[in-house]
């Protein structure tokens, strides 16, 4: 079996990851302006903007657990964004959907991880609900990376190797 090219167009795809990041510090400074903490705003029916501090991983998982938890998330957040990278970089040029998969994520990892670093918290606004059951708040960089995921996820289910 013929080796697979490397991916020339490293660099398209940190672009993605760039855009996720400047549109994710956007919209929480948005957020931050224009939204008092905890008070919904009616967006449409099931969907609310609600700003919300997570001192937390996803869904507020240790939110509570003292301080320590910022230094952790955000160094498995760094340990991600690397292991990433080389998996970016190592792709084949044909593995779109994969590589578009991983620079949501990175883009996230990093719009998230420039929270904690500054704030010592993440910015979530995006407030989905069901009735009175709500989803737990989330943002933009949140999105990418469940998104990012989706496309691996996709990717790993399309590919021959199943």
């Amino acid at each position: 079996m013929p080796k697979a090219k490397k991916h020339p167009k490293l660099l398209r795809w940190l672009f993605l990851s760039a855009f996720v990041l400047v549109l994710d510090f956007v919209t929480k400074q948005v957020a931050v302006h224009f939204l008092t903490p905890y008070e919904p705003h009616a967006v449409f029916p099931g969907l609310n903007f609600m700003l919300a501090f997570n001192k937390g991983a996803a869904f507020s998982f240790l939110s509570n657990a003292g301080g320590w938890q910022q230094w952790a998330l955000g160094g498995i957040a760094i340990v991600v964004v690397i292991v990433l990278l080389i998996w970016l970089r190592k792709l084949p040029q044909e593995e779109k959907l994969v590589s578009c998969g991983i620079a949501l994520i990175i883009g996230g990892a990093l719009g998230n991880l420039c929270d904690r670093a500054v704030l010592h918290y993440v910015i979530d606004f995006i407030d989905v609900y069901y009735k009175q059951y709500h989803w737990p708040t989330f943002n933009i960089a949140d999105s990418a990376i469940c998104i990012g995921v989706l496309f691996i996820v996709i990717s790993i289910f399309n590919s021959k190797r199943i």
